[in-house]
């Protein structure tokens, strides 16, 4: 599916991995390099004056890293979303990142080609859910089940279920609408009152409340 242009930045403290990158991914269709940092603090400087929407960074930099990066960059910068390059597969931290609202995680190991199918995917405001980021869902099931454990009497229509595992499988917004014979803004507002009715603050948040509740995932009923 062909996506709008996204305007890309790249935070990495390896200048040989950080300009390979960035040449590759601006041979892409639909994406422009919008700058390349090696640290969080220079980053947040060219945000202040530069439009990007996706940001591509490693976890351990010098100065901030790890969680408090990221926790920094979405504090100061919601509307940017976060995709994680790094060599970790530590599935703790990698929950804990999606806690703080990443997009996505994906190992510096795996193909070029994975990279580009999930900037496509947060280009179409998807999560990208590969197999790091299921562990890591699955691996919060237990914390999930006691933070919501207040929304235990919730429950979700046939047509909010069927939502919810729509955006299990990564359909985008518009595939959802298609499927379901909806408006697009059907499909968000029905989201939105998910989130609501179980006081999550992201698509990951509801991804996870579904899980333990067995609605989507290995053993959905």
């Amino acid at each position: 599916m062909l996506f709008q242009s996204i305007n890309l930045a790249i935070v990495d403290d390896h200048p040989l991995f950080r300009k390979t990158l960035g040449s590759f991914l601006s041979e892409q269709n639909n994406m422009s390099i919008a700058f390349q940092e090696s640290t969080v603090g220079d980053a947040m400087e060219r945000l202040k004056t530069t439009s990007v929407d996706l940001l591509l960074m490693d976890l351990f930099l010098p100065g901030l890293h790890g969680d408090e990066a990221v926790k920094q960059i979405r504090q100061s910068y919601p509307w940017i979303k976060v995709l994680i390059l790094s060599m970790s597969r530590d599935v703790d931290l990698i929950s804990t990142l999606l806690d703080l609202g990443i997009h996505g995680y994906i190992s510096k190991s795996d193909e070029p080609e994975e990279l580009l199918q999930a900037i496509r995917a947060v280009a179409e405001n998807r999560i990208y859910r590969n197999q790091h980021l299921t562990e890591a869902l699955y691996r919060n099931k237990q914390n999930t089940i006691h933070t919501y454990s207040e929304s235990a009497h919730v429950r979700f229509s046939e047509r909010e279920k069927k939502v919810l595992q729509l955006i299990w499988e990564e359909k985008s917004s518009k595939e959802m609408a298609d499927e379901l014979f909806l408006g697009v803004r059907s499909v968000e507002k029905i989201r939105q009152d998910m989130k609501e009715k179980i006081g999550a603050k992201s698509t990951v948040g509801l991804l996870k409340y579904a899980i333990s509740k067995r609605l989507i995932g290995t053993g959905a009923v």
